[in-house]
């Protein structure tokens, strides 16, 4: 009988906690990442993605040549 009682107490005392917590950390106006983190985070991944494109079609970078294979080994010579 008492553990309901006891359990129903404490969920009331954090539920209170976590909204007093909540009101504390809530923000009153808005911040520089309220108004331009989305479009920082935008310009920032297109930046990424225009690099990488022009950097694997314009540069003449083979990608992913192995030399195996391809290299034979010289015979090894002592001067």
């Amino acid at each position: 009988m008492m553990f309901p009682l006891v359990r129903n107490a404490l969920s009331t005392l954090r539920i209170r906690r976590i909204q007093q917590i909540r009101q504390s950390h809530s923000k009153h106006s808005p911040d520089f990442h309220d108004k331009y983190g989305d479009i920082l985070l935008a310009s920032g991944a297109s930046f990424c993605l225009v690099t990488w494109v022009f950097l694997g079609t314009q540069t003449g970078i083979q990608w992913g040549r192995s030399p195996v294979g391809r290299v034979a080994p010289q015979e090894w010579s002592e001067e």
